[in-house]
Formats: structure tokens, sequence, C-alpha cells
């Protein structure tokens, strides 16, 4: 297969395609009727006629031909670019479209004159089913083109597949076998020009973001099948107006978070995998004044904030993978990890910084620079609870090995966060009220904390400003004002546009009770 790889603004090849064909483009394609957008959060009830592509499109022809077909055309496209020294990659994919619509048409001749006549739209299923195998992610790309998806998890043949909106699905393998599954893994690396990352036996983790924003995970060669897992941002560019209309949060708490974010408090935002922390860090980062200049650290960049053109300055580092191989040292060769790179993000003249997630001694950088600077960084942290994400901060400290002790770890942390907001997932996709409705996925802030200073047994101490709230009989499971804050980062928040009479609501701004199936 050659290699083709894109730059780093994907165009809709989709239309392209289409345009490039002649044909008509009124329709969805058989193959991948896209829904659309909408909000990680919640599904309205009235969605009703969301078309189901929890089951893949037939196509006409097996695999096996898409196969010959995809490697017939590969060769064709490879001799053109021998034979044009100057062609560039966007020449390529064009002069690719081209010899796939031959090879395609020449084939489809040959079919009918079997008796077996393929329709019009049959026959463009099959010429995006070929341009998907050689320039986007094959049998992958139907599910990366489904907005409603959330997640892909594949362990050999075994394919389960997460939505927003439906209960998870099962799906027909991605690949014909284990070592196609893994060149496809490692064509779609190739593709995205992240370095040298491949999996191989000496390199048998890949981490990876694709084109769409996605991150994918890889395991092969230690591991009985190759395990990978692809987690999708379905939502960029939105803030915290957005996460109001979604009901991650209400318009109070947007406030608040709004006159945090420019008066400058450090944040961590909190939860388990898959709850919208990076969502919802992306909507508060986009609430820095455009004037400032930020640096974003990200294992794989998910947060995007270097391409948003309403956000702020934003120099943006990714961590890279190793190639493998071990120097005398011991240590991976070309590795660099995020606390590699945070020496050199904090020479870059730079006012805030916010890592994408914390999960190792970048930790401790971290939180030197916010109790160094002038305040306003955030990251999110994986923990089950706000009070638990003050030990987990604790324990990386500890972890980092550079002699961290507890009662260290426990005063820095004290004097570098303000607020920790909590981000809570409730899963009812599986579940069916009793007058037969279908439950869905809830996703919003439950808590805010603040963090005060040094209590007891030397650990910092806390306060709940947003959190749940049970009375008379009534129960907002949902982050409401407590009416806890400090007088300090009230005053703060005050100076930054906050109404300080929001924080008396004892419910807050919620304009309706949360639809769960079960009560909270």
């Amino acid at each position: 297969m050659t290699d083709i790889r894109p730059e780093t603004t994907v165009p809709d090849y989709t239309t392209l395609f289409a345009q490039a064909l002649g044909e008509a483009t009124q329709g969805s394609s058989v193959l991948r009727p896209v829904p659309a957008q909408v909000s990680p959060a919640s599904v309205p009830r009235s969605i009703v006629s969301v078309p189901d592509t929890s089951a893949p499109a037939a196509l006409p022809v097996g695999h096996e031909v898409l196969a010959e077909l995809r490697s017939r055309a590969s060769m064709k496209i490879g001799e053109a670019a021998g034979a044009d020294a100057s062609m560039t990659e966007q020449d390529r994919r064009q002069r690719g479209q081209s010899i796939i619509m031959q090879v395609v048409s020449e084939w489809a001749t040959k079919y009918a004159a079997s008796g077996q006549d393929l329709t019009p739209q049959q026959e463009r299923a099959v010429r995006e089913a070929v341009f998907d195998e050689l320039f986007r992610a094959g049998r992958l790309q139907p599910l990366l083109d489904d907005s409603f998806v959330e997640n892909i998890i594949i362990y050999g043949d075994k394919v389960r597949v997460d939505y927003a909106d439906r209960p998870t699905r099962t799906w027909d393998p991605i690949a014909k076998s284990d070592r196609d599954l893994i060149n496809l893994i490692n064509h779609l690396a190739r593709m995205q020009g992240q370095g040298e990352r491949a999996l191989t036996p000496a390199t048998p983790n890949l981490n990876l973001r694709l084109a769409d924003g996605s991150r994918l995970a890889a395991s092969a060669y230690v591991t009985p099948r190759p395990s990978i897992v692809i987690r999708r941002h379905r939502t960029r560019g939105q803030g915290l107006d957005d996460m109001v209309r979604w009901g991650t949060i209400d318009s109070s708490l947007a406030q608040f978070l709004r006159a945090a974010v420019k008066g400058r408090k450090n944040i961590i935002v909190v939860g388990s995998q898959g709850v919208g922390k990076t969502s919802l860090l992306r909507a508060m980062a986009r609430e820095i004044p455009s004037n400032e200049r930020v640096g974003t650290l990200e294992s794989e960049y998910e947060l995007y904030l270097h391409e948003d053109p309403e956000g702020p300055e934003v120099v943006a580092y990714e961590g890279r993978e190793s190639n493998g191989e071990r120097g005398a040292d011991g240590k991976l060769q070309g590795e660099l990890t995020l606390s590699d790179l945070f020496p050199q993000l904090l020479r870059m003249s730079l006012r805030r910084v916010i890592v994408g997630e914390v999960r190792s001694k970048e930790v401790v950088p971290m939180l030197h620079a916010m109790n160094e600077g002038e305040g306003g960084s955030m990251a999110t942290l994986h923990a089950r609870s706000p009070q638990l994400s003050i030990e987990r901060l604790a324990t990386l400290c500890l972890e980092a090995g550079i002699g961290m002790t507890e009662a260290l770890a426990y005063r820095l942390i004290a004097q570098a966060v303000d607020f920790v907001v909590y981000v809570r997932l409730v899963d009812e996709s599986e579940l069916v009220g009793p007058g037969g409705e279908a439950g869905r996925k809830h996703r919003f802030v439950s808590h805010v904390m603040e963090i005060t200073g040094i209590g007891e047994g030397g650990r910092p101490s806390h306060q709940m400003v947003y959190a749940p709230r049970e009375q008379d009989g009534r129960r907002e499971p949902r982050a409401v004002p407590h009416g806890n804050i400090s007088q300090t980062n009230l005053e703060d928040l005050m100076r930054a546009g906050l109404d300080r009479n929001l924080l008396q609501r004892p419910w807050g701004s919620w304009n309706a009770p949360l639809e769960t199936v079960m009560p909270l």
C-alpha cells in the first residue's frame, strides 16, 4: 500500500470524491448516514427519528473483492506518483480519486456481465469503500463518521461500539485477521504523521490522535490479541453556553466558572473516564481573553485550542513516543514525556499553562507553575470524587521520584489549587423506565470544591461551593450553590463579573428536573 499522508487540515474527502465522480451530492451515502451533531451530555427525548447506524451497512460484495480493488488502485497510484516527482500529497489524493473511479468502473462492467448488475448507489458504495481503505480508516470509517459514536473498543475480531443515544452494540470485524488489524492501525499511524509511531514487537503500545481528533490507544504482542480503544471527541469549539444548553451545568454555574477563569483561578477538572472532562476544560479555556498567551501540554492533542480562531494565543506541545530502542542509560530513545516538555514550555513567555491530563510526574512542575505564575492554569485528572482528587494529586507527587514527602505534597497542592470541578456520568442507556421510556446517558457537574489552605493533619482543607442538595423531600443531584466560599476568592470572582446573588440560590438555575429512569 502506498504511504499517503494527509496535511494538517483534512478536507472532506467524501464530498471531494463525490465531486470527482461527477455524481449528484443529494442523499446520504449508503455506507455512512451521518446524523446531526448532538450534545455529549444528553440527547433530548424528542429525538426519535435518528438513523440507526448501530449495525454495519451491507456492501454488495465481500471484503475480498474490496481488497483486490484496493490493491489494483494502490499499484496505479504508486506508478503515477513515481512518474511525477513533483506531485504533492493533495495531487496524489486527487489522482487517487480518479484512479479509483476507473478501477471500480472497469470491475463493475465485468461484474455486470456476470448477470449481477449494480445500482448506481451500490457502485458508489464500493468506490467509497475502496477510497476509505486507501485514504482513510477502512472499515473503521463508518464508525468515525457517525457523530453518535463515543467509543470503539476492538479486541481481535470482537468489536464493541458505545453510543451517546442508545445502548452499546457489537459490530462486524474491522479486519480479516489480527495481522490485518495491526496493518490497519499502522496505516492510520502513518497517515497521521506523528513521528515514528507504529505498533511493532519493539513498540507494542501505541497512542495517537486521528484526523478527526479521536484518541486511539492500541496494544499488541503483549496481549493475546490486538486490543484497540478509540475515544471520540465529538465536540470541538463549544463554550460554556453550550454546556448549559446540554445540561452539563446551569447558567449560575456557567457564570461562576467564567468568572473563575477570568479571575485567574487555578482549576482541576476531575472525574472518571469518558465523563466529559476534556470537553468542559475546552469550554472553560475558551473564556481566556484572546490577548493572553497560553501553553497547552498533552500526550495527544485533544483540546485543539491552537486551532480555535476565537481562542487565546496558544503554544501547543504534544508528547512523543519512543522508537522502541533504549540508550546506554536504559531510557527509551526518542521519547518525550510531558515532564520532559514542561521546562521548555515554561520558557515560552506564557501567562497560563493547561495540561490536558495529569497522569504522572508532570504533576510536580504543573503545581509549581500554578504556584509561581499569575494563576489561571488548568488541568484534568482522573479521580472518583472531588475529595479523592487531593489524594490522587498527592500520590502522583510521591511517585514522581524526586524525594517528595507527603507533607510537602499536601502543602504544594493547598497552595496551588483554588477549585476542583467534579464531572459525573450516569449511564442509563441499558435501562427502561416503568412507562417504557428508554434510558440515556447524563453528564453533569455535581460538585465545585474550593481548596481553602492547610487543615488538620497537614492536609488541604476544603469546602463545597456547589454540590447536590436534598431538602424538604426534594433532591437535586446536580451542582447547586451551597453558599460556601472564602472571602478572598469571592472578591476576586466578583471583580471578574460574578453576581454574588447567584450563590444564594439553593436550587441554582436548573430549569427542569433531571429525567432519570432510576432516582439518583
